[in-house]
């Protein structure tokens, strides 16, 4: 994968407006046909029988020189799948060309393998994200021509899944836990029950809490929650752990009791963390579900 993430990643700064518009409606049709096999729903399902190693990487926020570092880092795994858990442009200053190559990777690598996550910077219009930076690095880009990119890219958004689940191990998605989830089918179809429902919003915005109960966020959208929701919603789901992003941390952050692992993948401004991380679901962490704790030990990989 080296060579081509060399090629490729040289090229995200070269490329023309023509080209990125060209490699997002090729992988608008390759996610338009995986939503479709999925029967419109927003959960991609894993066995984990029928995968070695699963590749987790957190937010991204437009750091193409930590993207580049994971992919090379994992050349030689040669990873069944691997899950973004969204938000890959906004804050840093690289978006328009983290999206070329991820895009790239995905329309490359065959149906399946790579897992793109709505983050709350893919989200719908009525949950704006503030500031959004990706639309002026469009145009700066392009010029007024990247206006017509951008907002194909939105397009694209809808087909992106935003959960994960790998059967009796883990749950993975962006933000937080759906507190009035009680089956997987409200987490996977929680897209066609918004804005009804606040299910979809808390998916890509909420965050955990220390302690008890289910409170409205200071960030104007989501919850917070606390450990009595996520063993709820994690006993409905029937897996042990949730593996989310959203929140900096140094690389990885376990919360509440080890129910819950944070994991950021890009450094520096405008967070300015020294450390971060993805992570490799290897056999044993596959075989037999691992808390947040024992995959903070044994999965993370910390740069």
């Amino acid at each position: 994968m080296q060579t081509k993430v060399d090629e490729w990643s040289t090229k995200a700064f070269e490329a023309s407006v023509e080209e990125l518009s060209a490699l997002i409606d090729d992988s608008r049709c390759i996610l338009e046909t995986e939503k479709e096999s999925r029967g419109g729903s927003g959960l991609v399902r894993i066995s984990p029988q029928t995968v070695k190693n699963v590749v987790v990487v957190g937010d991204i926020h437009g750091d193409m020189e930590s993207l580049v570092h994971i992919l090379k880092d994992i050349e030689d795994l040669n990873a069944d799948k691997i899950v973004f858990l969204g938000d890959y442009g906004d804050r840093g200053s690289e978006s328009v060309e983290v999206y070329y190559l991820l895009l790239k990777l995905k329309a490359s690598e065959g149906k399946g393998k790579i897992i793109m996550l709505r983050g709350n910077h893919e989200g719908p219009a009525d949950m704006p994200v503030m500031p959004h930076d990706l639309p002026f690095l469009f145009t700066k880009k392009y010029g007024m021509r990247g206006k017509e990119v951008y907002k194909k890219l939105k397009e694209l958004w809808e087909y992106l899944p935003y959960a994960v689940l790998i059967e009796r191990r883990y749950l993975m998605l962006h933000g937080g836990l759906p507190a009035n989830a009680a089956s997987i089918e409200d987490i996977a179809f929680a897209h066609e029950s918004h804005p009804a429902s606040t299910n979809f919003e808390e998916i890509l915005w909420s965050d955990p809490v220390e302690g008890k109960g289910v409170f409205y966020s200071m960030r104007g959208a989501g919850r917070m929650f606390g450990e009595d929701i996520t063993e709820k919603v994690l006993g409905a789901v029937g897996v042990k752990t949730l593996i989310r992003s959203h929140e900096p941390c140094e690389g990885v952050e376990v919360r509440q009791g080890g129910k819950v692992l944070t994991l950021f993948s890009r450094k520096g401004s405008p967070y300015f963390n020294t450390r971060a991380a993805y992570l490799v679901l290897d056999a044993n962490a596959l075989r037999e579900a691992k808390d947040a704790e024992e995959l903070a030990g044994s999965a993370a990989r910390i740069w």
